[in-house]
């Protein structure tokens, strides 16, 4: 079976040896090394999210991909993701051809909607318009895709009369979307006969498999063009079970506790990591063993195309995540790809 395997990370501020938070700066010069450990070790896309707030150290990922692509040779580089709702289509493919011909054709983007919102009033957009600036701006980026001149009219934006957009890639650009879970969205994404990924952050797997089965039919009642469908999703691998856990929490407690804060989650425990990290959560952690199996589940279970793991979550320190993408590329992948290939 022809299955991708990537990475993902949103540059979450991490802490040194002695607890010290780093600096952005030095969280961001730390996510291009792990890219480089990526690309080594064979895996197949690493994709850096867009945020704009203290907790990530990434709001301009296009500029960490083109040093990324500077010093890597194979890894397809994109986004996880870019906020189109807040951002002008015309601008995010000018810098995704750019950084297409930087790094020799791999150069692949995926859109969303944006599940975090400081972007909307840091670049003075009106969150009441939420859904109609994703609705426009997205139909207006896949007539760019085309990469002939485009007239476009619209209320979220100026309109376009024949105007065209430079530079051109060499191949196409490949685009996703990122999708959190409404049949609306995947209604969209095959409507616009656009790559589909599913991100996957809790509750198992199986219970996307309607999205899955909806993408496939809306794709043949459209007539448009189907791709293989993504998973993204959390975790955290090891040497030993128990290492994996013991790593991982600290930062999956961290993070769900600050962003809890604000939208009003319960404080995270124990007892729900031991649950997430189980058949029936949404994060893959554990052993080589224990994430192949789960992974190979996942991909059975949806039929995907893609797989991309999110290793990077709150403070867990660099060190911990270079050993986890070293052990994802080197006895991960291929022991999914083994499970696989025996279930065939």
């Amino acid at each position: 079976m022809s299955i991708e395997f990537g990475l993902d990370t949103f540059g979450d501020i991490t802490r040194d040896a002695e607890g010290t938070l780093l600096s952005g700066a030095q969280t961001i010069r730390n996510v291009i090394a792990q890219a480089e450990m990526a690309d080594a070790v064979g895996v197949d896309f690493f994709g850096v999210g867009e945020h704009h707030r203290k907790e990530f150290a990434v709001s301009a990922p296009e500029m960490v991909l083109s040093a990324i692509a500077a010093r890597t040779e194979n890894i397809r580089l994109g986004t996880a993701v870019t906020v189109l709702s807040s951002d002008d289509p015309v601008r995010v493919f000018e810098r995704f051809s750019t950084l297409d011909a930087v790094s020799n054709g791999r150069a692949e983007v995926v859109l969303g909607r944006g599940s975090f919102i400081e972007s909307f009033p840091l670049f003075g957009f009106d969150l009441r318009d939420y859904d109609a600036l994703f609705e426009q701006k997205l139909e207006l980026f896949v007539e760019l895709l085309k990469e002939q001149p485009v007239t476009w009219s619209g209320s979220m934006r100026a309109s376009l009369e024949n105007a065209d957009v430079f530079p051109k890639t060499e191949k196409g650009l490949r685009t996703w979307v990122g999708v959190g879970g409404s049949p609306e969205s995947v209604v969209r994404v095959a409507r616009h006969g656009l790559g589909l990924m599913l991100a996957i952050i809790g509750g198992p797997a199986a219970r996307f498999r309607p999205f899955v089965d909806l993408y496939h039919r809306s794709v043949d009642s459209f007539g448009t063009t189907k791709h293989p469908i993504a998973v993204h999703s959390p975790g955290h691998i090891a040497d030993t079970d128990a290492e994996a856990w013991d790593a991982a929490y600290s930062g999956f407690e961290a993070m769900n506790n600050t962003i809890g804060k604000e939208r009003g989650w319960p404080a995270y425990s124990r007892a729900r990591f031991q649950n997430d990290i189980g058949p029936e959560g949404a994060i893959y952690a554990g052993s080589p063993d224990r994430v192949a199996a789960k992974i190979a589940d996942t991909i059975t279970t949806l039929g995907l195309g893609r797989f991309d793991l999110k290793y990077a979550t709150g403070t867990l320190s660099h060190e911990a995540m270079m050993r986890s993408i070293e052990l994802y590329g080197s006895e991960v992948i291929p022991r999914v790809r083994a499970l696989l290939d025996k279930r065939a």
